[in-house]
């Protein structure tokens, strides 16, 4: 099997899932501003994309913990493979598309890990995943990073309401464009990084970069420019989810949950932790929710958010190993694992085209609002 061709296909889906990635995460930094009013729909997806872009540019700690911590190195080097690294993407980008079909906002980068290591698994053993890595860096921060952006939150936003007038609440509007972008910036210094750190790992894996080198600067652009026109498509469907199904949101509430979003994903990253910005938005919004009096959750949505949470690792993960014992029969096998794959992907596009939401679907106030209805002008009796 030539090594060369592998390579290019794990490098053309690595892309396709970072523009997967931006879609499907666009609804973290855009979804509260939109829903309030202090952004219209096409030009929060268009400061968030290029936001986006800017930011993978800022740091590579992720890209590292990816490409040269989740999987071991053995006797003959690392112990993973291009096509086990191509079956993974699979299983990642079906997961991503599929609860993106549902408005679920569930973590593309726990998708990606799920489908990784179910691939791993079946190519090289249990044993090949660093558990420590796995635990520390992903599994750990996947339980603590929501609850600390909502108790963030929640903080936040009582100290907003309780610190300003009703007529002065409104400000916070302009306030949510500055925190909003931040979220946006800190996104690219996150999510970006994931798809580096699988390209690079493709290419040490291949034997073309040095083991424990970082992305290099073309990887590094490449996955900017991905995730900035898949953000700038809009994940409308998960946009109302998080920004009008989860809680009502005001713009002081909005100021808080972007805020909160910001400090949990730019600490996460200077530390390395491959953090899920879907959970810790949600977990921010949820926060807001719970914080601002006469508010309320809705726990049913929230609670298929969770679900989503839970079985994100293992139904990617089931994916990939499928996708990597398919692949295990050679070039035939690899062949019939990309055109499953795009099988797939043209279904699900084609299902989404049934309930087609769209930016246009927030240019009007939410359904639960009322809106007083123009007085009819009388007419004068002959």
């Amino acid at each position: 099997m030539d090594i060369s061709l592998i390579v290019v296909l794990v490098i053309a889906l690595a892309l396709f899932f970072d523009f997967t990635n931006g879609f499907h995460d666009t609804a973290n930094a855009m979804a509260t501003p939109i829903s309030t009013g202090a952004l219209k729909p096409k030009t929060a997806v268009a400061i968030a994309a290029i936001l986006n872009l800017v930011g993978a540019f800022l740091s590579t700690e992720v890209a590292r913990t990816i490409s040269g911590g989740l999987i071991r190195e053995g006797e003959g080097g690392i112990q993973i493979t291009p096509v086990l690294i191509l079956a993974g993407l699979i299983g990642a980008i079906v997961w991503n598309l599929v609860t993106w079909l549902l408005g679920l906002p569930s973590s593309s980068s726990h998708a990606l890990f799920g489908g990784l290591i179910g691939a791993v698994v079946v190519g090289a053993g249990f044993g090949a995943i660093d558990l420590g890595v796995l635990l520390s860096k992903v599994l750990i921060p996947a339980v603590l990073a929501p609850f600390t952006a909502g108790l963030i939150s929640f903080i936040a936003t009582k100290i907003a309401y309780s610190a300003t007038k009703k007529r002065e609440r409104d400000g916070f509007k302009k306030g949510q464009i500055f925190t909003s972008s931040l979220v946006s910036l800190a996104h690219g210094t996150n999510d970006a990084q994931k798809t580096m750190g699988v390209i690079t790992l493709t290419l040490i894996a291949a034997g073309l970069q040095t083991p424990g080198s970082g992305p290099e600067l073309w990887v590094i652009g490449a996955c900017a420019i991905a995730i900035a026109i898949g953000t700038y498509t809009g994940g409308w469907r998960i946009i109302k989810t998080l920004g009008r199904d989860l809680t009502e949101i005001e713009p002081a509430q909005g100021f808080a949950a972007e805020a909160a979003t910001t400090a949990t994903i730019l600490a996460s990253t200077h530390l390395g932790f491959a953090l899920s910005t879907t959970q810790v938005a949600s977990g921010s919004v949820i926060g807001t929710g719970i914080g601002r009096k006469g508010a309320s959750v809705r726990w049913r949505t929230a609670s298929r958010i969770v679900l989503g949470w839970l079985i994100t690792i293992p139904a990617a993960g089931l994916v990939g190993a499928t996708a990597a014992l398919i692949a295990g029969f050679g070039l035939w096998g690899v062949i019939i694992d990309v055109c499953l794959a795009i099988a797939a992907i043209l279904t699900i596009f084609l299902r989404s085209k049934r309930t087609q939401i769209d930016h246009r679907h927030f240019n009007v106030p939410d359904p639960g609002v009322f809106v007083r209805p123009k007085k009819r002008k009388r007419t004068a009796r002959r």
